[in-house]
């Protein structure tokens, strides 16, 4: 019997991934908690709202009903990062023993300052956890234009096997065993994103972009270095290869984010109605830097400015009036 495949959350990136997974397997369940959603994509076959004119492989299931994932022995976790112990709470009574939990949600939790990783491990123990990540917006997956992603687990063996399970013509996937580097490479890079936006909203010019883009990385590779991660792993997919997709494109929410408040848009406005992890991600990011001793002047601005304690002008001035330094 062929593996059964569940995706957990219906948004855009699930959608896109219930399709790269259906190419391979024919059972792919697809939740969603929202009734009313599913029933159209059920309907349908389409997310009208976010991915209009692109649909569901006919062989996907959409449905609200948790208790049909009984049957999957690989889940991937598409919900937000913030709702992704709630979703882990909700399904663990359904799901089979040695399940395989495939984290696609970039961010860290409020409050603990938990990766992705730490959560599912408490709330599922006997899953075999893994972590794909990388450089991939949802519109241009289920248009079928061709990118490469990580699969990062602790087992190599576990990982190939993953990635030779998921990876079809236009989604390539390279493991890893660097679980964390994998997860700090996805979590900070939405709050760059932030910053990257608000330069170009601001209309600072492409050298500011591209010099805002290099210290972002140089942050990245500061903080992956105090928590662990191999370098080699933040200098690819999931580090700098999504840092410079979601820094140069509004596809990015956290990118759109940022250009909007550059322009000068109400924070309250341009956060209506959108899930911007960054938003989330840059207060854990700024406790982590100061607990860890990491210098990262440019995501304690992004916070400043989401905070509200200090306007663009006010961040841009103080970024370009620090102290100077060795760029190492």
């Amino acid at each position: 019997m062929a593996q059964q495949i569940a995706v957990l959350g219906a948004g855009a990136w699930g959608v896109a991934l219930a399709n790269v997974a259906a190419q391979n397997h024919k059972n792919v369940l697809l939740w969603g908690r929202n009734s009313s959603h599913m029933e159209i994509l059920a309907r349908d076959g389409e997310n009208p709202q976010q991915l209009p004119g692109l649909f569901l492989n006919p062989t996907i299931t959409p449905t609200d009903n948790l208790s049909l994932v009984k049957s999957a022995s690989i889940i991937l976790g598409v919900v937000p990062a913030q709702s992704m112990r709630d979703v882990a709470r909700s399904v663990k009574p359904f799901i089979q023993k040695e399940i395989t939990f495939v984290i696609c949600a970039k961010g860290l939790e409020v409050g603990s300052k938990k990766f992705m990783s730490e959560i599912i491990a408490e709330e599922m123990p006997e899953a075999k956890i893994a972590v794909l990540s990388g450089p991939s917006f949802a519109l241009d997956v289920c248009n079928g234009l061709p990118t490469a992603v990580t699969l990062a687990a602790c087992d190599e063996d576990h990982a190939y096997s993953l990635c030779t399970d998921l990876s079809v013509k236009n989604l390539r996937l390279y493991r890893s065993r660097d679980v964390r580097g994998v997860e700090i490479g996805g979590a900070a890079k939405n709050v760059f994103a932030i910053a990257a936006g608000l330069a170009t909203g601001r209309l600072l010019g492409a050298s500011a972009q591209a010099a805002l883009i290099a210290r972002s990385f140089a942050e990245l590779m500061r903080l992956g270095r105090h928590l662990g991660a191999q370098q080699e792993t933040l200098m690819g997919l999931s580090g700098l290869g999504d840092l410079v997709l979601t820094c140069g494109s509004s596809q990015s929410r956290n990118f759109a984010l940022g250009e909007a408040l550059g322009k000068g848009i109400a924070l309250s406005e341009a956060k209506k109605g959108k899930l911007v992890e960054g938003a989330y991600t840059a207060s854990v990011l700024v406790e982590l830097a100061f607990a860890h001793n990491v210098d990262m002047p440019i995501v304690n601005a992004v916070n400043a400015i989401l905070t509200e304690k200090m306007t663009i002008d006010e961040v841009i001035e103080t970024l370009l009036m620090r102290p100077l330094r060795s760029e190492i």
